[in-house]
């Protein structure tokens, strides 16, 4: 099979890749009201982390779930973004591409709230 628009491979536009990903991150940061809470948490988690000493295991799974959560948001994001750019209007379709994508987000949340009491209620009640 033969791609007729084949993209070209350099240096230039490897580095450019990255300037686009830093836009995307920007947009998601300035303009989605749930990246601001995932940013404040993964603070808290940060904080908390230090201030509790858990182990590299432990941080291991706190940055990954957090690095989930985020990414998850950020894919959200482009699908709301794509099915807006398709059709203004409200279809039966385009809600379920939004709400599954939202919900996709939210599994992972949850699962990163359940890590995080995991690792974190029996040192905090380990302070008492």
């Amino acid at each position: 099979m033969e791609y007729t628009n084949k993209k070209e491979r350099s240096f230039k536009r490897f580095l450019k890749s990255f300037k686009f990903a830093f836009q995307g991150l920007k947009y998601a940061f300035t303009y989605e009201q749930n990246m601001v809470v995932h940013i404040l948490i993964t603070i808290l988690v940060i904080v908390a982390g230090i201030r509790l000493d858990i182990s590299t295991l432990e941080w291991l799974f706190c940055f990954i779930v957090i690095g989930l959560v985020i990414a998850t948001e950020l894919i959200n994001t482009s699908i709301e973004a794509v099915v807006d750019l398709v059709t203004e209007e409200k279809k039966a379709l385009a809600k379920i591409a939004k709400d599954t994508a939202s919900a996709a987000v939210f599994v992972f949340a949850l699962i990163a709230c359940f890590i995080g009491v995991v690792i974190f209620v029996p040192k905090i009640i380990a302070l008492f």
